[in-house]
């Protein structure tokens, strides 16, 4: 199979210039969620180049939002917090896009599906994009993409030493049909995956660098996740066919969280639920069939909310390193002398905001 190599144009020196400058230099990033997109931005508003490499088919993450013909679904993150004034600076860069969810009084279950507590009211927003939780990145990622700096469908396969340059990288790759491609000339690489994905990655590529070990230090948790429609609830004098509260925090040994999606703003009105495991559970049946989990997960839904109406639409989906166990303790990880760094929220933890903080201070330390 023929592979092709793709490199940047350089521009030609002038020869009157006493003492080059150092110039734009141009970055790899491998994912294109939260922190891959943040730490992209930065870079580009520095004066930088950078290719964005994600195997799926559009940014988002862990942020994805599925579509059905009964209303959207984020499969993922349900929500985001803004404690950080440079997050909050970002997010006012898409006015009106993200808007309060009345999730603050999130409800304490027990294994029965019993409130034990009302939760605190929190006093810090939910706040959600509109019209699915991909929406901000797609939003900010979208100048990039059409700037052809986002290669989506392309899974990186190796990261080496560029053929023609020693001190450069290149990055082989594979896209979803097949084809492989070389993509060359970058001045660095940066990690935007989970710890896991980008130290199996650097040991493929035989790479020994200082990321290596803290990398290995990360621990993060599965989550299978279960997404409900019930279009039957939506008639004349029934406003929900489901429990009487929009989000919930379960003890029961295989849900963790339940959240009703139509509850979200810009969401629709058909009654959708969205239902994330026990990190436990999910880790115990990480290898089951996805028909057995899927029957597991049905069943304990209707034991914790009663409702044992058949839905019209179910759907799974499986996070491999959905929630960070032990983080790394520092925003971001940089070997300046290889030109390797690596960002991701479980760096300082797995909230939303974090991967923002980790993809941001890693773009801010290498350029």
């Amino acid at each position: 199979m023929s592979k092709t190599v793709s490199r940047p144009s350089k521009r030609p020196r002038r020869n009157d210039t006493p003492t080059p400058t150092p110039g734009p230099r141009h970055f790899a990033i491998i994912g294109a969620g939260m922190a891959g997109i943040a730490c992209a931005r930065t870079l580009v508003q520095a004066g930088h180049r950078v290719t964005v490499f994600e195997q799926a088919d559009a940014p988002g993450g862990r942020t994805a939002t599925v579509n059905t013909v009964f209303g959207s679904f984020d499969i993922g993150a349900q929500y985001f917090t803004v404690r950080d004034p440079r997050f909050a600076r970002a997010i006012d860069t898409v006015p009106g896009l993200c808007k309060p969810w009345s999730a603050n009084n999130v409800r304490v279950l027990d294994a029965t599906g019993r409130v034990t507590s009302q939760g605190l009211l929190s006093r810090e927003a939910h706040w959600v994009p509109s019209p699915g939780m991909q929406s901000l990145l797609a939003a900010w990622a979208q100048p990039l993409q059409q700037a052809g700096q986002v290669q989506l469908n392309t899974q990186v396969q190796r990261v080496e030493r560029d053929s023609l340059n020693p001190q450069g990288w290149q990055l082989r790759t594979q896209g979803v049909d097949g084809s492989q491609h070389v993509y060359a000339g970058f001045d660095a690489v940066l990690f935007s995956q989970p710890a896991t994905a980008a130290q199996a990655l650097l040991v493929k590529s035989a790479i020994d660098c200082t990321l290596t070990t803290p990398l290995s230090q990360v621990a993060m948790a599965p989550c299978w996740t279960l997404t409900l429609a019930y279009p039957q609830a939506v008639r004349p004098g029934l406003t929900t066919l489901g429990p009487q509260w929009n989000v919930a925090r379960s003890t029961h040994h295989r849900i963790a969280w339940l959240a009703r999606e139509s509850s979200k703003p810009g969401r629709g009105t058909v009654e959708r639920w969205t239902v994330q495991a026990n990190p436990a559970w999910s880790a115990e049946h990480l290898q089951d069939d996805e028909a057995r989990v899927q029957a597991k997960l049905l069943k304990a839904f209707g034991e914790v909310t009663g409702l044992r109406a058949e839905p019209a639409h179910v759907g799974l989906h499986c996070w491999p390193y959905a929630q960070t166990t032990h983080p790394l303790g520092l925003s971001h990880l940089w070997d300046a002398s290889m030109g390797l760094g690596a960002c991701g929220d479980w760096c300082l933890g797995h909230r939303l905001e974090a991967a923002f903080i980790s993809g941001l201070e890693l773009a801010l330390s290498v350029k």
